[in-house]
């Protein structure tokens, strides 16, 4: 069976980012600024890519249920640029059933480009 879940977007904002180093220790400067940021080549201040993957299994977890999520992963293929005024991810995805077991495919996105590919999660009953 297959099952098509309702899109979500989330909003980034750069005090996301901040909250984010906080509570992760990663406070590398180009989370946070700008001029660092486009020093070593970035188009601006970028989101942690652990945290854009945290949103999508958010997501995931807010389809499924609590302790549902026993596997998840995907490859950074894009930075989410945070500008001043923030930005948007948005998460998609496929759930599928096929003997006992369920994996929901999911689309990442920031200004209609992907930012995560071969995003999937496993799901236990």
């Amino acid at each position: 069976m297959t099952t098509e879940l309702e899109p979500r977007t989330f909003r980034v904002t750069r005090q996301d980012l901040v909250a984010y180093a906080e509570a992760s220790g990663d406070h590398n400067p180009i989370h946070q600024d700008e001029q660092v940021a486009r020093s070593v080549g970035l188009p601006g201040v970028i989101a942690h890519g652990m945290y854009t993957m945290a949103l999508a299994a958010r997501f995931v977890e807010e389809h499924a249920g609590p302790g549902r999520v026993v596997g998840f992963g995907a490859k950074f293929v894009k930075p989410v640029v945070v500008p001043v005024e923030g930005t948007e991810v948005v998460v998609s995805g496929v759930q599928e059933e096929r003997d006992g077991v369920a994996t929901v495919t999911l689309s990442v996105t920031c200004d209609g480009v992907d930012v995560l590919r071969g995003c999937k999660a496993t799901l236990r009953d």
